[in-house]
């Protein structure tokens, strides 16, 4: 097995003293390894790791398994996935120092501390995992269309501009009046939506649309609750439109794992979502904004790694 540790160093900003802790800690366990396989990498700037990824298999030995460590946030998972789901004999593993750590949730609370434990990750077996794709993108938790994407997307932007250290003093309150301005914005919360699941057509207005791998977002489990990434389905949800604070109910209760009145909960391989005008999109950590969005789901597209003998919850599947 060929081995390739893969760093975004803008995760650890301000903590160059953890990173090199990490590097030692990959020195410390394959100085005792016969002919170790291994190589570290820093990406630089976004889609810089699938260069890097796309490199590795090229000098991997024909039939060789290939194991990625993504170590950082969920901007660098995601470009590990994009480039791993390209290539059979993938693996990859979380190693979570990043804000939020939502698809590693699904294997329990406080579970992220077992992924950063090197000897653990490098000797720990790999599942089969379904990734959403949209076209050469792939997403390894979930993909929101609407209120929910709208929301985030401006508090990215927001911090951007403040820098991280202003953000922290001011996230709860922008955070608030930011949910608030955008749940009173009826071009969001009424959009229209040309929606097929399954060839099954669900057109309307809908204030959210989720489509999940797994049941978890922004550190909470949705309410979504029963996605697992492993039944080869996608589960969906589509929360109807609604007066400002009825949405805001409706998305405080989606965001605390249960489910609103006003919305329909669905199973499905397969979905497309259009509009006449630009929808907010966020496919795991990418926000995009286009009027035409067609998902899907890949079974067992990749293997990623679970440590201490963890495994995904028992998928439970509802009539379509």
């Amino acid at each position: 097995m060929k081995h390739v540790f893969v760093f975004d160093p803008k995760a650890f900003f301000g903590q160059q003293w953890k990173m090199d802790g990490i590097l030692d800690h990959i020195g410390e366990f394959f100085r005792t390894q016969d002919k170790p396989d291994f190589s570290i990498q820093m990406s630089r700037y976004r889609r810089n790791a699938i260069g890097i990824i796309n490199e590795a298999v090229e000098k991997a030995r024909p039939g060789d398994v290939v194991r990625i460590y993504a170590v950082g946030g969920e901007e660098i998972l995601y470009d590990c996935i994009n480039a791993a789901a390209h290539f059979p004999n993938m693996q990859v593993a979380a190693v979570p120092y990043g804000e939020n750590n939502d698809f590693l949730n699904i294997f329990g609370e406080g579970k992220a501390e077992s992924f950063r434990d090197i000897p653990s990750l490098i000797t720990a077996e790999a599942h089969d995992t379904d990734l959403i794709r949209w076209g050469v993108n792939y997403a390894l938790n979930s993909c929101y269309i609407g209120l929910n994407s709208a929301m985030a997307a401006k508090v990215r932007k927001l911090k951007s501009s403040l820098g991280k250290g202003s953000f922290f003093l001011f996230s709860k309150i922008s955070n608030f009046f930011n949910n608030i301005f955008t749940a009173f914005d009826k071009e969001i919360t009424e959009q229209n939506y040309v929606i097929s699941i399954d060839d099954v057509d669900y057109s309307g207005k809908y204030s959210l649309i989720h489509v999940a791998n797994g049941p978890y977002y922004a550190g909470k489990k949705t309410g979504l609750s029963d996605a697992t990434p492993d039944d080869g389905l996608l589960d969906i949800a589509l929360i109807r439109s609604s007066g400002a604070i009825k949405t805001l109910f409706s998305l405080r209760k989606y965001s605390r794992g249960k489910r609103p009145k006003n919305g329909l909960f669905l199973q499905g391989k397969k979905i497309s979502v259009q509009s006449d005008r630009k929808m907010w999109i966020q496919l795991d950590n990418e926000y995009i904004q286009n009027t035409d969005i067609n998902l899907a789901v890949v079974r067992h597209a990749i293997q990623m790694v679970a440590v201490d003998n963890l495994s995904y919850p028992v998928a439970v599947i509802s009539g379509l």
